[in-house]
Protein backbone atom coordinates (compact mmCIF):
# COMPACT_ATOMS: atom_id res chain seq x y z
CA UNK A 1 0.00 0.00 0.00
CA UNK A 2 1.44 3.47 -1.25
CA UNK A 3 -0.48 6.56 0.96
CA UNK A 4 0.00 9.67 -0.81
CA UNK A 5 -0.56 13.18 0.60
CA UNK A 6 -1.01 16.72 -1.23
CA UNK A 7 -0.01 20.19 -0.42
CA UNK A 8 0.23 23.79 -1.66
CA UNK A 9 -3.20 24.22 -3.71
CA UNK A 10 -4.54 27.49 -3.29
CA UNK A 11 -6.08 30.42 -4.97
CA UNK A 12 -3.62 32.48 -7.34
CA UNK A 13 -4.34 35.42 -9.79
CA UNK A 14 -3.87 34.26 -13.48
CA UNK A 15 0.31 34.42 -14.78
CA UNK A 16 1.26 33.43 -10.95
CA UNK A 17 2.55 30.26 -9.81
CA UNK A 18 2.10 27.41 -7.29
CA UNK A 19 4.16 24.67 -6.25
CA UNK A 20 2.09 21.67 -5.25
CA UNK A 21 3.99 18.73 -3.85
CA UNK A 22 3.06 14.85 -3.05
CA UNK A 23 4.94 13.10 0.17
CA UNK A 24 4.41 9.16 -0.33
CA UNK A 25 4.55 6.34 2.16
CA UNK A 26 4.36 3.10 3.10
CA UNK A 27 5.73 0.14 -0.14
CA UNK A 28 8.25 1.19 -2.72
CA UNK A 29 7.80 2.26 -5.77
CA UNK A 30 11.10 2.43 -7.18
CA UNK A 31 10.24 0.94 -10.31
CA UNK A 32 7.06 2.90 -10.75
CA UNK A 33 6.05 6.26 -11.89
CA UNK A 34 4.25 9.17 -10.22
CA UNK A 35 1.84 11.74 -12.22
CA UNK A 36 -0.23 14.65 -11.66
CA UNK A 37 -3.61 14.97 -12.79
CA UNK A 38 -6.74 17.29 -12.44
CA UNK A 39 -10.34 17.41 -12.26
CA UNK A 40 -13.05 19.66 -12.56
CA UNK A 41 -15.98 18.79 -11.34
CA UNK A 42 -18.24 16.87 -13.64
CA UNK A 43 -15.34 16.06 -16.07
CA UNK A 44 -13.10 13.40 -16.48
CA UNK A 45 -10.12 13.26 -14.70
CA UNK A 46 -7.17 15.18 -16.79
CA UNK A 47 -3.19 13.85 -17.21
CA UNK A 48 -1.17 16.93 -16.26
CA UNK A 49 2.13 15.56 -15.66
CA UNK A 50 4.70 12.43 -14.66
CA UNK A 51 7.66 11.14 -13.60
CA UNK A 52 9.45 8.03 -14.34
CA UNK A 53 10.44 7.60 -10.12
CA UNK A 54 14.20 5.38 -11.07
CA UNK A 55 15.40 7.90 -14.42
CA UNK A 56 13.09 11.17 -14.09
CA UNK A 57 11.86 10.92 -17.20
CA UNK A 58 9.28 13.13 -17.58
CA UNK A 59 6.19 13.68 -19.87
CA UNK A 60 3.48 16.49 -19.84
CA UNK A 61 0.36 17.12 -21.19
CA UNK A 62 0.16 19.78 -23.72
CA UNK A 63 -1.78 21.82 -22.16
CA UNK A 64 1.01 22.69 -19.76
CA UNK A 65 3.77 22.18 -21.75
CA UNK A 66 6.29 25.13 -20.97
CA UNK A 67 4.35 25.97 -17.72
CA UNK A 68 4.41 23.12 -15.68
CA UNK A 69 7.51 21.84 -14.26
CA UNK A 70 7.68 18.09 -12.48
CA UNK A 71 10.48 16.61 -10.39
CA UNK A 72 11.15 14.57 -7.65
CA UNK A 73 13.45 13.98 -4.14
CA UNK A 74 14.07 9.87 -3.75
CA UNK A 75 15.18 10.47 -0.03
CA UNK A 76 11.85 12.63 0.42
CA UNK A 77 9.81 10.50 -0.99
CA UNK A 78 8.46 13.50 -2.49
CA UNK A 79 7.45 14.67 -5.79
CA UNK A 80 6.51 18.22 -6.97
CA UNK A 81 4.95 20.01 -9.75
CA UNK A 82 5.80 23.67 -10.36
CA UNK A 83 3.16 25.85 -12.17
CA UNK A 84 4.00 28.81 -13.57
CA UNK A 85 1.96 31.39 -15.87
CA UNK A 86 -1.17 29.53 -14.46
CA UNK A 87 -4.47 30.65 -16.58
CA UNK A 88 -8.29 30.72 -15.02
CA UNK A 89 -8.30 26.92 -17.01
CA UNK A 90 -6.03 25.31 -14.87
CA UNK A 91 -8.51 25.97 -12.23
CA UNK A 92 -9.06 22.13 -11.12
CA UNK A 93 -8.79 19.54 -7.99
CA UNK A 94 -5.39 17.97 -8.48
CA UNK A 95 -4.25 14.47 -7.60
CA UNK A 96 -0.71 12.81 -7.28
CA UNK A 97 -1.19 9.11 -8.12
CA UNK A 98 1.42 6.07 -8.22
CA UNK A 99 1.73 3.28 -10.73
CA UNK A 100 3.74 0.05 -9.92
CA UNK A 101 5.26 -0.31 -13.87
CA UNK A 102 8.08 1.87 -15.34
CA UNK A 103 6.45 3.01 -18.34
CA UNK A 104 4.68 6.36 -18.69
CA UNK A 105 0.99 6.69 -19.06
CA UNK A 106 -1.16 9.28 -19.38
CA UNK A 107 -4.14 6.65 -18.23
CA UNK A 108 -5.62 7.32 -15.17
CA UNK A 109 -6.42 3.71 -14.94
CA UNK A 110 -2.65 2.56 -14.97
CA UNK A 111 -2.17 4.40 -11.42
CA UNK A 112 -2.87 2.49 -8.46
CA UNK A 113 -2.66 4.52 -5.76
CA UNK A 114 -4.03 8.31 -5.27
CA UNK A 115 -3.72 10.93 -2.95
CA UNK A 116 -6.59 12.99 -1.74
CA UNK A 117 -6.66 16.08 -3.91
CA UNK A 118 -5.65 19.55 -3.40
CA UNK A 119 -7.05 22.33 -4.82
CA UNK A 120 -5.78 24.98 -7.37
CA UNK A 121 -7.72 28.38 -8.33
CA UNK A 122 -7.14 30.38 -10.72
CA UNK A 123 -8.93 33.77 -11.20
CA UNK A 124 -8.77 36.11 -13.99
Amino acid sequence: QVELKESGGGQVQAGGSLTLSCTASGRTFSGGTMGWFRQVPGKEREFVAVIRWASGNTDYADSVKGRFTISRDRYKNTVSLQMNSLKPEDTADYYCAVALRASISSNPTAYRYWGQGTQVTVSS
